[in-house]
């Protein structure tokens, strides 16, 4: 099982980043896909998720508006594009898959939204 992400890197404020997350090694289709998002001295917090067929799309207050989640289950990958980006957003970004008993985690990636 792996997820992998990519995309992350050092944005200005104002400015756009698309992560992208790879999945192998599980039924893709199956699953609930997660971005979550961990800032230095902070607890992980939950930004998006994604239903496995329906595509039903919620996000957390703070990147509402902002950040759109989307997957495409023909190549196993999930995506967030992050939009108007504030320093507040910097933090490492990691996808979560979860269905039933299973929940696998990715290494993450960093994004700096930074001037």
């Amino acid at each position: 099982v792996q997820l992998v992400e990519s995309g992350g890197g050092l944005v200005q404020p104002g400015g756009s980043l698309r992560l992208s997350c790879a999945a192998s090694g599980f039924t893709f289709s199956n699953f609930v896909m997660n971005w979550y998002r961990q800032a230095p001295g902070k607890g992980r917090e939950w930004v998006a998720g994604i239903t496995s067929t329906r595509l039903t799309t919620t996000y957390a207050d703070s990147v509402k508006g902002r950040f759109t989640i989307s997957r495409d289950n023909a190549k196993n990958t999930v995506y967030l594009q992050m939009n108007s980006l504030k320093p507040e957003d910097t933090a490492v970004y990691v996808c979560n898959a979860i269905w039933r008993l299973q929940s696998h985690w990715g290494q993450g990636t960093q994004v700096t939204v930074s001037s």
